[in-house]
């Protein structure tokens, strides 16, 4: 299994016939019923530090599944700056990073994708050093990185951050970090998974308590157990690891996308239309599966990888955000577009992040009545949206304006597809197979606000 290294562009990523994100709008219009099956891709989450966790075998990984996303493509550019060989042929990804040549990712990637933070623990596992720059990427909250520092400190590293760079290195010369018990204060996933991948080469045993339980850290201690490493507990508050002195190549595949085969439930509730999703791991959406009971929507598990949306009488319901295993912050927008159109009054209590209600603006302009009080928004259901021209200021977010979209009269003009093009892949095409009214189109061309389907190019 040889790679090649190479740099992966938007246009692996998207179809020659799609405007990319920077220069696009999505035009759709709300009215129509859906039908059909939709196939989830993986997992953008799991994939992102799968990549990531590649960097602590010298030997050839083979990973299934990846979905064709901006953000991945960033992860492959910044793995790629760091010496590994990468090679993709559709959904599978080949890699190897037996030599990588030096131990600092790249500032202008970096500061573009948050999950490129996930190098460090690698890196430093490995090389022993690492100079990994401050993180970038949704502008949804602080999302800091002290829980990461702590805890590898605790395993015995030196780390500084200086110009808004974290450097991090083992004192020694041949050193290998230290087996530790580590108590993150909030159960952060990104600092649960920066420390199991650190811990899987350290000298000993690490124990990490309050650890986040979500399906993606799973899917990586899964990872890196087929990749030798001794992991125990992950999905569970304690995960305890066993150090090795290296780990070998695996052939593995990334978990279906958890919050897109939610986003799709959603849609066949907004539009009171049934719909079939596969492949999907049902477990992981039971959160989002008992809400959708309580608002209206029945789930039928017709397999075990196959569920069926069975839309009801859309009607109020409070949600509160958690850490797994409660309702996810990235489900909320998704779930605020639905409960506008919902019969009754519903509050919804965001915790995780503190800057995640900027999509309520954009639903407003739909016609939408919500209002908003500290990191609570109190929504009104309304008979009707009204389709608008809006702007999505997040990925979450922009999947919430698509599915209001949906449900609204007249066009609505998303702008700002970046967002989109980071964590759904080929969502315009998954909707227009189900029968959804909306197109892909470049900014210059003009359509009235008025224009029905039949005087757009979907003609």
């Amino acid at each position: 299994m040889e790679g090649r290294p190479i740099t992966l562009s938007l246009d692996r990523i998207q179809t020659s016939a799609t405007p990319q994100g920077d220069n696009a709008v999505l035009r759709l219009w709300g009215g129509s019923s859906l039908k059909g099956h939709v196939k989830i891709s993986g997992a953008k989450n799991a994939a992102l530090v799968v990549m990531a966790g590649v960097l602590l075998c010298p030997q050839d990984c083979r990973l299934r599944n990846v979905p064709a996303l901006v953000d991945v493509e960033r992860m492959a550019q910044i793995l790629t700056a760091l010496g590994v060989k990468l090679d993709r042929q559709g959904n599978i990804l080949d890699l190897n990073a037996e030599h990588i040549g030096h131990s600092q990712a790249p500032y202008e990637l970096v500061s573009q994708l948050r999950a490129s933070f996930f190098a460090i623990g690698p890196l430093l596992a490995r090389l022993g050093s690492a100079r990994v720059p401050l993180p970038g990427g949704c502008a949804i909250g602080a999302r800091p990185v002290e829980l990461h520092v702590r805890g590898l400190q605790a395993m015995g590293a030196d780390v500084r951050i200086e110009g808004g760079v974290v450097h991090a290195e083992v004192p020694g010369r041949n050193s290998r970090l230290k087996g530790a018990k580590i108590h993150l204060d909030y159960p952060s996933v990104g600092a649960t998974e920066t420390l199991m991948m650190a811990a899987t080469l350290a000298d000993g045993e690490t124990y990490i308590e309050n650890a986040a339980q979500e399906p993606e850290v799973v899917d990586l201690a899964n990872f890196c157990r087929s990749m030798g490493a001794r992991i125990q507990g992950a999905g569970t508050k304690t995960i305890v690891i066993s150090g090795v002195p290296s780990l070998h190549g695996t052939d593995y595949s990334i978990i279906p996308d958890r919050i897109e085969a939610g986003t799709f439930m959603v849609a066949g509730a907004i539009t009171h239309s049934e719909l079939t999703l596969s492949p999907v791991v049902p477990d992981h959406l039971s959160a989002a599966i008992a809400k959708l009971r309580e608002i209206g929507s029945q789930t039928i598990v017709e397999a075990p990888d196959c569920l069926r949306i069975v839309p009801g009488q859309n009607r109020a319901a409070d949600i509160e955000t958690l850490p797994y295993p409660g309702f996810p912050t990235d489900m909320q927008a998704q779930f605020m577009a639905l409960l506008t159109v919902s019969e009754g009054s519903s509050t919804i209590s965001e915790t995780v992040f503190e800057n995640r209600l900027r999509h309520v603006a954009e639903l407003q302009r739909m016609g939408a009545d919500i209002r908003v009080k500290g990191n609570i928004a109190i929504v009104r259901g309304v008979p009707k949206l009204s389709g608008a021209p809006v702007l999505a200021t997040d990925l979450r977010a922009s999947a919430a304006l698509v599915l209001a979209g949906l449900a609204a009269d007249g066009m609505t003009t998303i702008k700002d597809l970046k967002h989109l093009d980071r964590g759904y892949e080929n969502l315009t095409a998954k909707m227009q197979q189900l029968g959804a009214k909306m197109e892909r189109v470049t900014q210059d061309v003009e359509v009235s606000e008025n224009a029905t389907p039949e005087e757009s190019t979907l003609k």
